[in-house]
């Protein structure tokens, strides 16, 4: 289950009441329909933002609820929570087998690239491409840049979820009873905003200034997962963020910069 009404501080921070609402029916519907159907196996998306806004970092599993939420995107981190523990009341009361996967955040191609309501990734990429463009001498994001934060490309993404879901009855049921069903999904390394919008700037050819708008939240200082029960059984991501970053502007300069 990966359906979901996503985006990046903004669009959370101006739509938060279409974040809950569209994502609690979203998640409603389709667990009770799967428990309707007698689905042997499920996995539900969740998202790091879930876990409490003072926590000790990584963030593990269980930490899930031991604090307050980040205010900038805390509709759609209470709607994630909400299918978690929908998840858990119905392997508690009907037995049914669901598994819900934390990822860092996820980019890579196909991407929402609109700057009103995308992640941070194709938002610096379409605004440097502009820039570039228009011959602009600097660009401003939000924020002082100096939080950190953790990416997994979506191909590593797609395959945990197909390795979870491959995996053996003994470890399916470890995971569903022993862990809660409950998996972080990252690659285990984090970068400053600051340094993924240089990184970005040089890989797109953009020579120009980037400031940051203080007046605007940064969100949670810093956002990496401890992924070691997902690593204990067996899976590790494959693409770097500087292989995934390539693979995506190469993609947002085929088809979204063409057209």
């Amino acid at each position: 289950m990966a359906a979901a009404k996503v985006g990046g501080i903004r669009a959370n921070h101006l739509f938060p009441g279409d974040f809950i609402y569209q994502n609690l029916a979203i998640q409603t519907n389709l667990l009770h329909a799967a428990f309707q159907a007698q689905v042997k196996r499920l996995i539900f998306l969740g998202s790091s933002c879930i876990y409490p806004q003072e926590r000790f970092e990584p963030m593990k599993e269980e930490s899930l609820l031991k604090g307050s939420l980040e205010s900038t995107n805390e509709s759609y981190a209470v709607a994630k929570i909400a299918g978690i523990k929908m998840c858990q009341a119905y392997n508690q009361q009907y037995g049914t087998q669901f598994v819900t996967l934390m990822p860092a955040n996820i980019y890579g191609p196909h991407d929402n690239f609109d700057l009103q309501t995308s992640h941070v990734i194709p938002a610096m990429i379409r605004k440097f491409d502009e820039a570039k463009m228009k011959g602009l001498k600097s660009v401003t994001f939000w924020g002082t840049g100096l939080c950190r934060r953790e990416f997994l490309y979506v191909s590593d993404l797609a395959a945990a979820c197909q390795f979870v879901m491959s995996l053996d009855e003994s470890d399916w049921k470890k995971v569903v009873s022993k862990y809660q069903g409950l998996l972080n999904v990252g690659f285990g390394e984090d970068i400053s905003i600051v340094d993924l919008s240089q990184t970005i700037a040089r890989k797109m050819g953009y020579e120009g200034e980037i400031f940051w708008d203080t007046t605007f939240p940064d969100g949670p200082r810093q956002n990496i997962l401890e992924n070691s029960k997902l690593f204990e059984l067996g899976w590790r991501p494959q693409v770097s963020l500087d292989e995934g970053l390539s693979k995506v502007i190469h993609y947002y300069r085929d088809t979204i910069s063409k057209n």
